[in-house]
């Protein structure tokens, strides 16, 4: 009766589980079918295989707008993405190193103070940055998206790497202090390379999280030139005037291709990390 059960049981689990994949995918399926569709029949098919078929909306959407092309835009994300890489890697490994095996001053008090500000959302600390990129000349410019990354601003990548630095043994420190080496070289020849689950991690979730990412870009860039991918999809939408749903719905799933790709290769990076970082549970 048991043995009976089981395969039962297992079987509404899947039926249960491929339905709400199916229910979740399928926002994605039909912009990408709508991708493919002219103009006038996106929203009068609300199926997933178009009836038309045209490629017009990726030449049309990857032309651009105002004399900008998409290439360009591609290009400015991939520009920040890579200063907010290195940045988050060198400056957080720094910071955590520091935190978890220097003693200073006030370490407790400024690790509480860090760990805080993962808490406080962005949109409280939005318009006292702005003001001081304002004063700074650095509006309309990538400086207020990428110098932050070289200040370890990202609390939570510190606080990651903390937990991993934290797990492997001091043993190792004093020994490179036997053999002469100061913080810089302990640093730099024993925790980096130890460290390279939790950077892995960081690069991972930094490419992710800044490819994304839309209000911040919003907030500081607003020449077309300087326009991101996330910027570039807004310029087809225009509610005053006529929007080119069809190129935005095909720059849209070529804007997924990069992040898409990345999880795929990398997400057993992405979970192995996380583990080995000590944020389980």
């Amino acid at each position: 009766m048991m043995s009976r059960r089981l395969p039962l049981s297992k079987g509404i689990t899947y039926v249960v589980v491929t339905v709400t994949a199916l229910i979740l995918v399928y926002p994605l399926l039909w912009m990408l079918s709508s991708s493919f569709k002219p103009e006038s029949l996106i929203f009068r098919e609300m199926g997933i295989w178009p009836t038309g078929f045209t490629l017009e909306n990726y030449k049309y959407g990857w032309r651009g707008v105002a004399g900008v092309t998409f290439t360009t835009f591609y290009l400015n994300t991939f520009f920040i993405v890579g200063l907010a890489i290195i940045g988050n890697v060198l400056t957080c490994s720094m910071a955590a190193y520091a935190f978890s095996r220097i003693d200073f001053t006030l370490k407790k008090t400024l690790f509480a103070a860090m760990l805080v500000t993962i808490m406080l959302p962005y949109h409280v600390v939005l318009i006292p940055q702005y003001m001081i990129f304002h004063q700074l000349g650095w509006v309309n410019t990538y400086l207020p998206l990428t110098v932050p990354k070289f200040l370890a601003s990202d609390a939570f990548f510190i606080f990651l790497m903390v937990q991993f630095i934290r797990t492997l043994p001091q043993e190792l420190d004093q020994a490179a202090i036997v053999d002469g080496c100061n913080p810089v070289q302990i640093y730099t020849k024993i925790i980096l390379p130890l460290l390279t689950p939790a950077v892995v991690t960081t690069t991972i979730f930094t490419f992710i999280w800044t490819w994304n990412d839309f209000f911040s870009q919003l907030i500081y860039i607003s020449s077309p030139r300087l326009f991101t991918v996330s910027l570039g999809l807004r310029m087809f939408l225009d509610s005053e005037g006529t929007s080119n749903w069809g190129a935005m719905f095909a720059m849209s799933m070529v804007s997924l291709l990069p992040v898409l790709l990345f999880f795929v290769f990398f997400q057993r990076l992405i979970i192995d990390g996380i583990a080995t970082s000590g944020l389980k549970g």
